[in-house]
């Protein structure tokens, strides 16, 4: 009997330790299941540059600062049954939101290029008149004593004894003794006071006189302001000498420098309203007289001139002036506009993402596009879009990181290649490979650059754009830095430096010479 019991509690037992034993099982491998599928639809983000970061939510790469983009998507994924093409970068809706993508249905319209220009403010040479003795002697006295001082048309401005004219009055005066004889000999002497800017009333003064004046008054011929002065009292001078320089200043010229990327923009008759930093708050317009047909080989821009009237004499000479032209491109009338913020460039390319239509989850196809004229802060598309596309104004740059990264077609990959593997990491050259990151040949890099205004903005921009090889270029005029991308087969950070230095721009790498740091405009002498 004892034996029977202890069967029946030997398999008690044994069914009691495989109920907690599979009981155990079952619960851990349904939770496990569970942290799978919870680990399975995590959001990963990843660095574009150093592909071996992963984070579970957004933010700065800890190795080079850069903003993180989504790796993988889970959750949402909208259903199974969409048509998602195969080569468009899905991604959730979740990471679209903490990515900041955002879209913009594009349209055709009649662009307009905003230019604009920098100068100063120039004297009208036309009206500029040098005021000359028109005879020989000696300075007895100035009339006007400094620069700067207003006169006008027929005021005396400087006393001059001259011998040569004594003599001439006198020979009139003595062939007045022979006039019933010789009358013209009193015609020649008369005539030659005449070409001595005597004037008539000066010449029938002397004759009923019968006495000459050693001295003759030297009047303004035109009115205006003197701008040069070249004789002091005193002073021998010759017939022909330049005694003041007189510019009317009722009229001006603003002269302005156009880079000859904007030039083929540009034409005589245009509207071009400008401001000056000395009279802020309001606007000046004139219209462009004249387009210098020579660039400058060290600026590359070409002189353009606008003429413009000046009755408050607001306008001063060599007052900066900052302009604006809207130039209508009437030969791309109707065509696509797009923000310049969608447009990545690789040198070669130049692409843009549109949103795939007619599906839940998001999902963005890469776009080859031909682009037109710039407008500033967007482009004339000439092909590769179509009206009513949703194209990507915000984040392009992150869905193509994600598409680089999983081995896509992308601004780096014309084809879609097959990601890598290895841990090669980030080099000094700007290029990356490693886990599920093609090889590419794009450099990021910053210089650091000299310059203190818009114009120096404009220009070191440009010039970095202009060698061969740069795909963008932005220049921080708080910080002094200039953040490149540019493809190192073709053109190196040394090349960059060397470009800009001969646009008048010193940087970490090489110094501008002087004569072409002279030669910039007075608000972009950023040396101490």
């Amino acid at each position: 009997m004892k034996k029977y019991i202890w069967i029946v509690i030997v398999l008690a037992v044994g069914f009691l330790a495989g109920w907690l034993v599979f009981s155990g099982s079952s619960d851990r491998h349904s939770h496990e299941a569970e942290h799978t599928h919870e680990k399975n639809t995590e959001q990963i983000w990843t660095c574009s540059m150093h592909p071996q970061i992963r984070m579970d939510k957004p933010g700065k790469c800890p190795l080079c600062a850069m903003d993180l983009i989504p790796l993988k998507t889970g959750g949402d994924s909208g259903g199974g049954d969409e048509a998602v093409d195969p080569n468009a970068i899905q991604m959730s809706a979740q990471a679209v939101a903490l990515a900041n993508i955002q879209t913009t249905a594009i349209s055709r319209a009649n662009p307009v290029k905003q230019i604009k220009l920098y100068g100063t403010i120039q004297t009208d040479e036309r009206l500029s008149q040098s005021q000359t003795a028109h005879v020989g002697g000696r300075i007895e006295k100035l009339l006007v004593n400094f620069t700067g001082e207003r006169v006008r048309a027929g005021q005396p401005i400087a006393t001059v004894y001259s011998p040569e004219l004594l003599s001439a009055q006198q020979e009139l005066l003595e062939a007045l003794k022979m006039a019933e004889t010789q009358p013209a000999l009193v015609a020649a002497a008369r005539e030659k006071l005449r070409l001595w800017k005597f004037s008539e009333e000066q010449i029938a003064r002397m004759e009923s006189s019968g006495a000459a004046s050693s001295t003759v008054d030297i009047s303004a011929t035109v009115s205006g302001i003197v701008v040069g002065k070249r004789v002091n009292q005193g002073d021998y001078v010759s017939a022909g000498s330049v005694l003041f320089d007189i510019a009317d200043l009722s009229r001006v010229w603003a002269m302005f420098d156009a880079y000859e990327a904007d030039l083929p923009f540009l034409k005589v008759g245009d509207r071009v309203d400008f401001t000056l930093q000395a009279v802020p708050g309001k606007t000046f317009s004139g219209r462009i007289a004249f387009i210098d047909p020579i660039l400058n080989p060290t600026t590359r821009t070409a002189k353009v001139r606008v003429e413009t009237a000046n009755p408050g004499m607001e306008l001063k000479p060599e007052m900066y002036a900052n302009a604006t032209v809207d130039a209508s491109l009437k030969q791309f009338a109707d065509e696509i506009v797009i923000p310049r913020s969608a447009v990545l460039w690789t040198g070669r390319r130049s692409i843009v993402y549109v949103r795939q239509p007619d599906v839940e989850t998001p999902a963005f196809l890469l776009r080859e596009v031909e682009l037109g004229p710039s407008l500033g802060d967007s482009y004339v598309v000439l092909s590769g879009v179509n009206e009513g596309d949703q194209i990507v104004t915000n984040g392009a740059f992150t869905i193509d990181a994600s598409a680089q990264l999983e081995g896509r077609r992308s601004m780096m990959n014309e084809e879609v290649s097959h990601p890598t593997t290895g841990h090669e990491g980030h080099n000094m050259s700007g290029g990356s490979t490693g886990t599920n990151l093609p090889a590419t040949t794009s450099g990021h890099a910053m210089l650091g650059v000299q310059g203190l205004c818009d114009m120096c903005r404009t220009r070191i921009e440009k010039t970095a754009l202009s060698v061969n090889g740069v795909t963008s270029a932005t220049w921080d005029k708080a910080t002094g830095q200039l953040h490149l991308n540019f493809d190192p087969s073709r053109t190196s950070l040394d090349a960059i430096g060397k470009a800009l230095a001969a646009a008048g721009h010193d940087n970490t790498l090489h110094r501008a010479p002087d004569a072409v740091y002279n030669a910039l405009p007075g608000c972009c002498k950023y040396r101490g």
